[in-house]
């Protein structure tokens, strides 16, 4: 077999399938003067264009690169560089117009044109997308299926509804893709009436690709209406693994999660993403127990966990609160290479160990990022602010700010809470003030509720509550329930009185309310009011619900 025989091959192969690859592949065509050889350049294009999702757009580079050395490339050669850099709005734009100005033998058909509106859709490119279609409509392309169907999806994509439905209505010829485009552009604005017109009247439905079943069911689903996703999902002529993950996950994320059980169970075949939906769904509905339990079945199927079932297991394991479980997820992270260079990652594994009693290891791993955003920052506050180390977190929270970030609402949430824990009531005043002056941010009703919290920890009852009565916006219960459990630990009756008064008011049926001032009571020895209380509660059926513990 010849050198060129071999290059073929192997770029043919799915062998050529990382950077290193494809720098000795680069190397080797430009050595041999392999360029002019459109066969191999087109291959080589195709293969950098699977490995595009790459940070540095390094490898969309090598296929330009080579590209350029082609004297005079085919409009093949053409489609697949601009199919190669559709992530890149102007480089798409810079290569069109250079192949639009070539001689008029070889000029763009209507692969070129889909091409370049699937990049103007991706990006959101409206202006650049409008601009073409103009072009579209003068070169007489328009009646190309692969055109207007790009044009539909387009205008479906930016929210302009009305000029997809035109497109779509003076479309001669229409397909599958484009009927599912029509149909997905009316789900995207939420309007499923009109997505299900468009539906009904689709030539051969039953016999149609599984996406535009697959839209519907999505698309009831991310409107809440489950009984009409179960409808569409009972009616469809063929189901695949995404017909019954996105039902799943609607199950899981409205709660129904013996819904969501059965219909896993029921699935012919699961791949990563609907084992990853069910254990989310278990985690969100705060049965960590049972997530953890999937985690570990789905590993026995031999289904390799991706980065969303990983986060979700340590979510799981950041609600459970096990040291032991921590390690072994831990362990199980380093041993399977999973990728803590991404941020969300990290966080999450940081949030875990923390939340875990791990604060060495959570440390190590804050330290050990190459750059650190305001997330991994908030887990790693929060996990010190946990474990009694409230100084340390408020340090933390200073260092962020050196670094140049800048912090939001959560970011304060997570460090005035921090304050109240540690009792840091002139630090916590800083930050509030801060808050506003510094950042321009309005303190929110939760912001607030940390600050009561942390002055009536302090014995500041009074000055607690004149900040709730001098709130700019309404206090809800947490403000006032703050105040509360002050007054039971400083045995303060006029306030705690006062304060529960406005609390009946605000939860007439939460029983904790009438519990935190019955044990005022008691600490004074006041045992009618008890009694009183007690009978209220009873009377208004007011059962206070047992506490719960991991251990």
């Amino acid at each position: 077999m010849s050198s060129l025989s071999r290059l073929y091959a192997f770029l043919k192969s799915s062998k050529a399938k990382t950077i290193i690859h494809l720098n000795q592949l680069h190397a080797h065509i430009i050595k041999n003067g392999l360029e002019q050889h459109d066969l191999i350049i087109n291959l080589f294009i195709s293969r950098c264009t699977k490995l595009d999702a790459h940070p540095n757009h390094t490898i969309t580079h090598y296929a330009l690169s080579i590209f350029n050395l082609v004297v005079h490339p085919n409009a093949h050669l053409w489609n697949s560089i601009l199919k190669a850099h559709i992530p890149s709005l102007p480089i798409s734009i810079s290569l069109f117009n250079r192949f639009n100005k070539l001689p008029k033998t070889t000029t763009p058909d209507d692969y070129t044109f889909s091409s370049l509106i699937k990049c103007c859709s991706i990006n959101n490119g409206v202006w650049e997308g409008r601009l073409i279609h103009g072009l579209v409509l003068r070169i007489g392309v328009l009646g190309f299926v692969f055109v207007g169907t790009s044009l539909v999806d387009f205008y479906g994509k930016i929210g302009e509804i009305g000029s997809a439905r035109k497109v779509f209505d003076e479309m001669p010829e229409r397909n599958v893709v484009s009927w599912t485009a029509m149909v997905v552009g009316y789900l995207s604005l939420g309007d499923l009436r009109s997505a299900r017109v468009v539906f009904d009247e689709m030539p051969l439905r039953d016999c149609a690709a599984t996406a535009a079943w697959n839209a519907m069911v999505d698309g009831y689903v991310k409107c809440g209406d489950l009984d009409s996703a179960r409808k569409v999902f009972d009616e469809m002529p063929e189901r695949n693994v995404v017909s019954f993950t996105c039902l799943i996950d609607g199950y899981a994320k409205a709660g129904d999660m013996e819904s969501a059980r059965d219909l896993f169970d029921r699935a012919p075949r699961r791949d990563v993403v609907a084992w990853s939906a069910l254990i989310s769904g278990y985690v969100q509905n705060g049965n960590a127990d049972r997530a953890v339990e999937m985690f570990v079945e789905m590993c026995k199927e031999n289904v390799k966990p991706d980065e969303f079932a990983m986060v979700n297991l340590m979510s799981a394991c950041s609600q459970i609160g096990s040291s032991d479980l921590a390690l072994w997820v831990d362990s199980y992270v380093t041993r399977n290479s999973i990728d803590l260079s991404r941020p969300h990652i990290a966080a999450t594994l940081i949030d875990m160990n923390a939340k875990c009693g791990n604060m060495d290891r959570a440390t190590c791993l804050f330290e050990e990022m190459p750059k650190r955003d305001l997330v991994l920052y908030c887990s790693m506050i929060q996990g010190l602010s946990i474990h009694g180390r409230g100084a340390l977190a408020v340090q933390l929270f200073s260092r962020m700010l050196e670094e140049g970030l800048v912090p939001d609402e959560v970011a304060f949430t997570v460090v005035l809470t921090a304050c109240s824990r540690a009792g840091l009531v002139e630090e916590g005043m800083h930050h509030l003030c801060s808050m506003k002056n510094d950042y321009g941010l309005v303190p929110s009703p939760d912001h607030y509720a940390c600050i009561v919290d942390l002055l009536g920890r302090a014995g500041h009852l009074e000055a607690a509550y004149e900040l709730i009565e001098s709130m700019p916006v309404e206090p809800h219960a947490s403000a006032w329930g703050a105040l509360l459990g002050a007054c039971r630990l400083h045995c303060n009756i006029k306030f705690g009185e006062m304060v529960a008064g406005k609390l009946f008011q605000l939860e007439p049926r939460n029983p904790s309310n009438y519990v935190l001032l019955s044990n005022i009571y008691a600490n004074a020895n006041r045992w009618t009011d008890v009694l009183e209380l007690r009978n209220r509660m009873r009377e208004g059926c007011l059962r206070k619900i047992p506490g719960q513990s991991w251990i």
